[in-house]
């Protein structure tokens, strides 16, 4: 049978995933593997806040090109990474596995918690979401903007003086790097990003190894993930946007999602969740954005739109 060309980014943690991924494909479908590593835009400007030069879907274009050009025939994405919208012509195909969707605060020592730094502590992160929900929980800390890989950004708790850092459970479990977690903190304090945790594989619309590709997925991973981008599509949101959603599954088919959109300071935060049917997810994820909206995101979002000139705000 014929290769799959599989495009990844060449980060450490995009290749474990690439590689995870690669070794499914082997071992399920019977089909060897060849990795196609893409710089994308993202990977290469370092020094600037991805809400001022075009959003996360930075971290996709050249990949998403590399399968409209037939360089590759699958693509591994972080789901997060994922903007409402991908390119015409493409369509993603499978959720496999998802890991820890809860962010990790990453101290200098092993016993720091997030209720126990000290006041006005330095804590770096790249992520409005992450940012916006550390201050409405202590707003007292110095959120200080972090760039880079995962090794990369852990240095930086010495370079820059950093009390801790926060960053993805999932990245550094799948790194193999749990041992530096200091706290996995609660979704009631900070509210996954959507998708976080997931892998999401991305293939060209009509081509015949997209339906194989879609017996690597989780069922229940499809319907979180319907439900939470369904969410981010009704809103448009990039990460010019502090949102947030994460979906569980309960008993039997039903699904309970939390969302919320929130200030960049903090201060105002829009909450709803809601619950139905996993028949019906995308449709749940849609109509708990329209609760938030209804119970002040849209006021939030109006003020976004002055704050962020130039930015992609719904």
């Amino acid at each position: 049978m014929s290769l799959v060309r599989i495009a990844t980014r060449g980060s450490d943690l995009a290749l474990a995933q690439a590689n995870y991924v690669a070794g499914r494909i082997q071992g399920e479908l019977g089909r060897e593997t060849e990795l196609v590593i893409v710089s994308t835009t993202g990977d290469r400007i370092q020094n600037v806040s991805l809400a001022k030069i075009g959003g996360k879907g930075l971290f996709i274009k050249e990949i998403e090109e590399a399968l409209l050009d037939d360089r590759a025939d699958v693509a591994i994405h972080s789901a997060k990474d994922l903007p409402a919208e991908i390119a015409s012509g493409l369509e993603l195909v499978a959720f496999p596995e998802r890991a820890d969707p809860r962010d990790a605060l990453v101290g200098r020592t092993s016993d720091v918690s997030l209720a126990g730094l000290s006041k006005g502590a330095r804590v770096g992160t790249g992520s409005t979401r992450r940012a916006a929900l550390l201050l409405a929980h202590r707003p007292d800390l110095e959120i200080v903007p972090l760039r880079g890989n995962v090794p990369t950004r852990l240095s930086r708790l010495e370079s820059d003086d950093l009390e801790a850092v926060v960053l993805a459970c999932a990245g550094l479990d799948r790194l193999d790097r749990s041992s530096v977690i200091s706290e996995r903190i609660s979704m009631d304090i900070l509210l996954p990003a959507v998708c976080q945790g997931m892998l999401a594989l991305e293939s060209r619309q009509g081509d015949p190894l997209g339906a194989d590709l879609a017996g690597l997925s989780v069922p229940e991973n499809i319907s979180a993930a319907r439900a939470e981008r369904g969410f981010l599509v009704r809103l448009g949101g990039d990460c010019t946007v502090p949102l947030a959603a994460h979906c569980e599954t309960l008993d039997g088919d039903q699904l309970r999602i939390r969302g919320l959109v929130s200030s960049l300071d903090g201060l105002s935060i829009a909450r709803a969740e809601i619950a139905g049917a996993a028949s019906e997810a995308e449709g749940l994820g849609r109509a708990l954005a329209e609760r938030v909206l209804a119970g002040g995101g849209d006021a939030i979002l109006e003020v976004l739109r002055r704050e962020t000139s130039g930015a992609s705000v719904p």
